[in-house]
C-alpha cells in the first residue's frame, strides 16, 4: 500500500496521543462537511439501481452529457491500465503516486516526467496522465495546453487522462466538458470539495463507449444505495457550493498567510492546500506530530502539505507551534 494523508490512527498508535486530541491536516479535504440528507431505508434495503437521481445530478452538476460515478476516482485509477494493452505511459511528475502505481502494476511501461519532457515525448506515448490542479503542489495547467496536448495523443489513438480531483474549487479551467472526445478521460471527486471522503464517490467523464467498458470491468452496484441519496442531494444543493467555495478560497487565503509569516512561504497549493518545500521537511513534520497536528510528509522532493484547519482554535493550535518551531529553527 502506498502512502496517503489521513492515516491518523497510525499516528495515534505511533505517537501515543489520544485521537480526539489531533489536529489532522494531513490530507486535501474540505474540513466542513456538507450535511447529510436523511436516508430512506429503501436506500439500505434494496440493491442501488443506475440512473435513480445520482447522475442527472451529476451531470447538472458537471455539465457534461454522459458520466460513470464509481467508487472514488481510485477505483477508476486503478482500473483503467486494463482497458488497453501494455504500452508507454507517460506521468506527469511529482503527481498523486497511485496513477503511477496503477499503469506499472498492469504491466505498462512508465516514464515519470515535467511539462517540458511531456511537451517532447508527447508523439511517442501511447497514455499521458496528469493532475490538475497537481495533488501535491497544487500546480494547474491550462485547459488549452492540455486540449492541444490531447490533440496531438488522439490522432495516434493514444489518451490523455486528466485527474481533475482538486478542480471543484476552480471549474472554469476544466476540460470536462471536452471529454466526450476520443481519448480524453477525466476523472472527478466527490468527497474533496463537498468534505465528505468517507462515502468513496467519484465519476469518470470520457466517451460512452469507455464508460461501458469501464462499467463492465467495475461490474454492478459499484456504488451503494446511501452514497447514492447522499451525493444527489449535494449535488444538486447550488447555495452550499457556493458557500463552500468561499469559505475554502478564504480558508486557503489565511494558511497561505502564516506560512509565510513562519517563514515557510507556500512553494505552491490550491483552495484546499498548501504546499511547502524544504530541506528538512520531515523535521517539522515530526516536530508537529510531537504536538499533535498531523500533516502530509513528501521526501521527493522534500516538502509537506497542509490541509485547512477547521475552527479558530485549530488555526490558533497551529500559529503557536510554527512559531515555536520558527524561533527554535532561528
Amino acid at each position: 500500500m502506498l502512502e496517503h494523508g489521513g492515516r491518523l490512527l497510525r499516528a495515534v498508535q505511533h505517537y501515543g496521543i489520544p485521537r480526539e486530541q489531533w489536529l489532522d491536516l494531513s490530507s486535501g479535504i474540505a474540513p466542513w462537511s456538507f450535511e447529510i440528507p436523511p436516508i430512506a431505508t429503501q436506500a439500505w434495503a434494496r440493491l442501488p439501481e443506475m440512473e435513480d437521481g445520482l447522475e442527472q445530478a451529476a451531470r447538472t452538476y458537471y455539465q457534461v452529457e454522459h458520466l460513470l460515478p464509481v467508487a472514488g476516482s481510485q477505483a477508476a485509477i486503478q482500473a483503467l491500465p486494463y482497458l488497453r494493452r501494455p504500452g508507454k505511459v507517460g506521468v506527469l511528475s511529482p503527481c498523486y503516486a497511485e496513477h503511477a502505481h496503477a499503469w506499472q502494476r498492469a504491466g505498462h511501461a512508465l516514464v515519470d516526467m515535467d511539462e517540458t519532457r511531456a511537451e517532447q515525448a508527447l508523439d511517442s506515448l501511447d497514455v499521458l496522465v496528469v493532475v490538475n490542479p497537481n495533488n501535491p503542489t497544487g500546480g494547474l495547467l491550462s485547459a488549452q495546453r492540455l486540449l492541444d496536448w490531447h490533440a496531438r495523443l488522439s490522432r495516434r489513438g493514444a489518451w490523455l487522462v486528466v485527474d481533475e480531483a482538486f478542480m471543484d474549487m476552480t471549474p472554469q479551467h476544466s476540460i470536462v466538458g471536452a471529454a466526450q472526445r476520443p481519448g480524453l478521460i477525466v476523472l472527478r471527486s466527490f468527497g474533496k470539495f463537498f468534505g465528505l471522503a468517507g462515502v468513496r464517490l467519484g465519476f469518470v467523464v470520457a466517451q460512452v463507449s469507455l464508460l461501458q467498458r469501464l462499467a463492465e470491468w467495475l461490474g454492478p452496484w459499484a456504488i451503494s444505495g446511501p452514497t447514492r441519496a447522499l451525493a444527489q442531494a449535494c449535488l444538486l444543493d447550488t447555495a452550499a457550493h457556493a458557500s463552500q467555495k468561499h469559505r475554502c478560497a478564504a480558508a486557503s487565503q489565511r494558511l497561505a498567510r502564516l506560512l509565510d509569516s513562519a517563514d515557510l512561504s507556500p512553494a505552491g497549493g490550491c483552495e484546499l492546500f498548501q504546499y511547502v518545500r524544504i530541506e528538512r521537511a520531515a523535521r517539522l513534520h515530526e516536530f508537529l506530530a510531537r504536538r499533535g497536528i498531523l500533516v502530509r510528509l513528501f521526501e521527493q522532493p522534500s516538502a509537506l502539505r497542509l490541509g485547512l484547519p477547521a475552527t479558530e482554535e485549530d488555526w490558533q493550535r497551529l500559529g503557536q507551534a510554527l512559531a515555536i518551531y520558527q524561533k527554535e529553527s532561528a
